[in-house]
């Protein structure tokens, strides 16, 4: 039995993508807010929501990523599948990440401190992993189009 095919224009349309493309955004921006506060003013605005957001993200992606790699498997050594792959690991370890420090973030509420101690290298790492996760996003979903537009 085959799975019935839907066009891209109706994939990319799709509410869970749609609701996936709104999440990362607003991590997006949610994030470089945070990272610039913290530079500039020695505060993090928005990092209850930027938590609760990340957390809704995961569960979004997982679903989002189940159903992806249903559809486009098995793996092809092309170029749209290595920089898809490089964008799942990304956002993968961007959320471990992000879910850890949103562990110590809760922790630090919880104590009463409301000063959330992160470990610099974690923190460094969701950072870095983020830009990635922009980067390499982008990218797949470009090599993508652009295999389709030579068809």
């Amino acid at each position: 039995m085959s799975r019935p095919r839907t066009t891209r224009a109706a994939r990319l349309r799709a509410p869970l993508l749609v609701a996936l493309w709104v999440l990362l955004a607003f991590e997006a921006a949610g994030g470089l807010v945070i990272f610039f506060s913290r530079l500039a003013a020695g505060s993090t605005p928005g990092e209850a929501l930027h938590v609760m957001a990340g957390l809704a993200l995961t569960l979004v992606y997982a679903a989002y990523q189940w159903a992806h790699w249903a559809r486009v498997a098995p793996w092809r050594p092309r170029l749209d599948h290595a920089l898809g792959l490089i964008a799942a690991l990304a956002l993968a370890l961007t959320q471990l990440s992000g879910l850890w420090l949103g562990a110590v973030w809760w922790n630090s509420r919880l104590g009463g401190t409301g000063i959330a101690p992160y470990p610099a290298w974690l923190s460094g790492a969701h950072n870095v992993m983020s830009m990635f996760v922009l980067t390499f996003v982008l990218a797949h979903l470009g090599a993508v189009l652009q295999r389709d537009a030579r068809r």
